[in-house]
């Protein structure tokens, strides 16, 4: 088997994905709970962590401009409920 010949790029993967996320309406806007864990407040402003439940989890970012309107101190094991929204870069 010749896996070069099979192997796509990391762009073309990711544009991939990013087309199947924007072709269902369902994943443009998601509201999720979880409970938060491996929470981290990066010096740049940007919230890092991941959204958990007994089965499942989710790797998590929270851009500065809106972790600055966080009226909370997020810490882990917190239950918290999200807004999600696919995005372009």
């Amino acid at each position: 088997m010749n896996y070069e010949s099979m192997a796509v790029s990391v762009s073309d993967l990711n544009a991939y994905i990013k087309n199947k996320i924007a072709d269902d309406e369902a994943l443009n806007a998601v509201v999720v709970k979880g409970e938060i864990s491996n929470f981290k407040a990066h010096y740049t402003g940007h919230f890092y962590f991941t959204l958990k439940d007994d089965k499942s989890l989710i790797k998590c970012v929270m851009f500065k401009s809106y972790s600055e309107r966080v009226n909370f101190k997020p810490k882990d094991g917190m239950k918290v409920i999200v807004f999600g929204r696919s995005f372009s870069i």
